[in-house]
């Protein structure tokens, strides 16, 4: 007997409870510019989705967090017509902002103490609260850029120069090629040779020393090497750079410079596909001219508004979570992969390994350990630690690998691995990881006491799922506790165990 009625519609399946009929989502510029790419090319967008749906949604995508039973019950009941509005507002307020942001860009940076990257603990965790601080302080990003770009000094008093460690090759032409793929979204593999020779002049003076402390290592302007050739702008134009100019200095103007799209382009572009899951130019770090956008005039439109907003990437987002297109419901009922392109609809991603993690935690009131063996000193985090909030790519758990967290080895988004296997379906359905958090977790056994009746199950429905569930749904729970022959508790185990291995637990919708 089924004890989830309702699973993930698909294609040609009622709505259930993820869409809302009656709900009228404010137009922004972005559903206009996607609306008429959706009219041209005969495509009818999805209605919005429900509260419930909404509160899960933009709560994993912009925190990385499930809302809990009480905040969900909060927004349900609040007849605010602009309560969505003001649900972002207080979310992007919110620390575990900066943690799950931070986690994404230290995917991006490599932020990782062990090999390949070679980071090393101090400078990893020195670096990674730098940038979490950018985050959370909300720091024009043009800023940070241009101070990881230009930043000299110690690995662990000046946290922003481990961006030119976290490279494998210390070679100019290495460090052009992480500042293309960072900054850009570029990968000079496909570049010219002599274009990728004129951006390697402007890293060619790079130097590393080391000092007598263990693992501190300084980064410079080296003065005593030779310039290699000369520099050239990725546009092709001659840099212009002074008798004992740094020329990262020229670099960092230009790829800053309100007049240069470049960086505002990249940048929006990687924070649209961590909201959809596939950037408007996608792969989004594979931006070339062969690889055009789907829609050029909205990423011109995104482009433009951060560089008009001093590179403000909260502003971003609340831009785009404000928008129809990101409020849409999730059910592509065409089943046409021409709406997932053009979003559509809101696309079905599973859920990172970290988040995951994170709210199976939640949910039973239990911990993780995580732990780095090498290099030495041996790492352990303390109990308490979120998983979105590691600091270091090289500090995991036999979970977080299984579930597809990067390594952090290339820098590229799709190192990221959400696809489903069968070996994590088989762990959550049979591991005795799984089953002992619902088993012996503080906060789930208090969320269990009791009888099973409809008010246990309308709480772990809105712990798991963060709605309440179906009269098919309680019927189904009913039944199944009255024929099942076993206590109430192990009954309502049971209930939350068939919650999260349900599609609807596992992937953001």
């Amino acid at each position: 007997m089924s004890l989830v009625g309702i699973p993930l519609a698909r294609a040609g399946q009622p709505a259930g409870p993820y869409e809302s009929k009656d709900l009228t989502v404010p137009q922004s510029p972005i559903d206009v510019l996607i609306l008429h790419k959706l009219k041209e090319l005969h495509l009818t967008p999805a209605p919005p989705c429900s509260d419930a749906v909404f509160l899960r949604r933009v709560s994993l995508d912009a925190i990385g967090t499930l809302p809990t039973r009480q905040e969900t019950i909060d927004f349900l009941n609040d007849r605010s017509p602009k309560k969505r509005s003001a649900l972002i507002d207080r979310l992007l307020d919110r620390n575990e902002y900066a943690d799950y942001w931070a986690m994404k860009w230290a995917d991006i940076l490599r932020i990782k103490a062990e090999f390949p990257v070679n980071l090393w603990p101090n400078a990893a965790q020195a670096y990674h609260q730098w940038v979490r601080a950018c985050l959370g302080e909300n720091r024009p990003f043009d800023e940070v850029a241009r101070e990881m770009l230009t930043a000299s000094g110690s690995n662990f008093r000046v946290p922003a120069i481990n961006f030119y460690r976290a490279v494998q090759g210390r070679d100019a032409q290495s460090l052009a090629q992480m500042v293309a793929l960072v900054f850009m979204g570029e990968r000079t593999e496909r570049w010219k040779p002599d274009r990728l020779a004129g951006m390697s002049a402007f890293f060619s003076q790079v130097g590393y020393k080391s000092t007598g402390e263990w693992k501190e290592e300084i980064v410079f302007f080296d003065q005593s090497k030779m310039p290699a050739g000369p520099a050239v702008l990725p546009d092709g134009t001659p840099a212009r750079i002074a008798a004992g100019e740094d020329p990262r200095q020229a670099f960092a103007n230009w790829l800053t410079s309100r007049e240069n799209p470049a960086l505002a382009r990249c940048v929006s572009n990687r924070i649209w596909a961590w909201l959809f899951g596939r950037g408007i130019v996608n792969e989004p770090d594979d931006i070339r001219p062969d690889n055009p956008p789907v829609n050029p005039e909205l990423l011109d439109y995104l482009q433009r508004e951060l560089s008009s907003h001093h590179y403000d990437l909260k502003y971003l987002m609340r831009i785009i979570l404000n928008s129809q297109a990101y409020q849409r419901s999730s059910i592509n009922r065409a089943n046409d992969e021409w709406d997932a392109v053009n979003f559509a609809f809101y696309p079905i991603r599973r859920l990172d390994a970290e988040v995951l993690a994170d709210a199976l935690c939640q949910i039973t009131g239990t911990t993780e350990i995580y732990s780095s063996a090498i290099p030495e000193p041996f790492t352990f985090m303390p109990q308490d630690q979120r998983s979105i909030a590691l600091p270091d790519g090289s500090i995991s758990s036999a979970f977080l690998e299984q579930f597809g967290r990067p390594s952090r080895d290339t820098g590229q988004q799709s190192e990221r691995n959400n696809r489903i296997t069968a070996a994590q379906r088989l762990h959550l359905l049979n591991s005795s990881h799984a089953q002992k958090k619902l088993e012996q977790g503080r906060a789930f056994q208090t969320l269990i006491a009791g009888k099973l009746n409809d008010q246990i199950i309308n709480d772990l429905y809105l712990t798991i799922l963060s709605r309440y569930p179906s009269e098919a749904e309680l019927t189904a729970a009913r039944n199944y506790q009255r024929s099942s022959n076993q206590p109430s508790r192990t009954s309502a185990v049971d209930l939350g165990w068939a919650l999260i291995n349900s599609e609807e637990f596992l992937y953001r919708h």
